[in-house]
């Protein structure tokens, strides 16, 4: 069960594109690691935000039912991670398929409202009901947000089952650091026995292969995340050309020079 974080801390910019859309970007790259991994894995959708736990998608190997999902999905309210991961695992309990092993995939870019205490207990709890539990953390990570997840995944952790992705803010893709995290290189190791070297990323070829429809949407989203950069760098181009236009003087048309210094100082003083 992947478990998205749509509260308002998820309309910040301080990733590519937003956080909320890298999230959706990254949501698609770890269907894809599942499916790769295991043709008879199913992952379902919920979200934290709003007033409280909603799942988006039941259980499913298409991509189309996740997509769906997330179109719409609303960034609204506050987070709800302690009674989300439980909505989640209760999902995982009536699972169709009971020979899947259960996991969670938590995105978690906003403040976290409960305490340690409660977190370090529903870890307790959901390693006892044998649940993993991934938490990818991104956005403004103040410590005492890092140390209540710290002492979460280390709780819940199992062995090698669970596992905390420390992303900071940057130019990068979130989908992207997302693949050398144990999170997802564990699922490429996987994957046939798995040779030197598959570790990382897929790129289209190998999506379009296993799952055509994925890279339909994989391809569709990057190439609007394209058009927005050029339309972006165009906008910003005759932005600054017009600022430059602006500050060059007009000679001429029988003003004096007394008059021109005086617009001059206009201009300048309205910059």
């Amino acid at each position: 069960m992947i478990i998205v974080d749509n509260s308002e801390s998820s309309r910040n910019g301080d990733y590519t594109t937003t956080r909320w859309q890298s999230q959706v970007d990254a949501v698609s790259i770890i269907h894809s690691a599942k499916m790769r991994a295991n043709a008879q894995s199913a992952v379902g959708l919920m979200s934290m935000g709003g007033k409280g736990p909603e799942v988006l998608s039941t259980f499913t190997g298409e991509f189309g039912a996740i997509l769906a999902g997330l179109h719409r999905t609303k960034i609204s309210g506050t987070s709800h991670l302690s009674s989300t991961i439980q909505v989640a695992a209760l999902a995982l309990k009536h699972r169709m398929e009971k020979s899947q092993r259960q996991r969670i995939i938590v995105f978690s870019c906003s403040p976290i409202e409960e305490d340690e205490k409660t977190l370090v207990k529903l870890a307790k709890k959901m390693k006892k009901n044998n649940v993993s539990i991934d938490v990818v953390a991104f956005g403004d990570l103040e410590s005492d947000q890092t140390k209540k997840l710290e002492a979460f995944v280390e709780n819940v952790k199992s062995g090698d089952g669970s596992h905390l992705a420390i992303i900071p803010p940057g130019p990068h893709l979130l989908s992207d650091q997302l693949q050398v995290t144990p999170i997802l290189a564990g699922e490429d190791a996987d994957v046939g026995g798995g040779g030197e070297g598959e570790a990382g990323g897929f790129g289209f070829d190998d999506a379009a292969e296993n799952d055509p429809e994925l890279a339909f949407a994989l391809r569709l989203s990057m190439e609007d995340e394209k058009n927005r950069q050029e339309k972006e760098k165009r906008e910003r181009e005759e932005h600054e050309g017009k600022t430059q236009l602006g500050n060059i003087p007009e000679e001429g048309h029988g003003e004096s020079s007394g008059d021109k210094d005086k617009k001059d100082e206009d201009k300048m003083d309205t910059a």
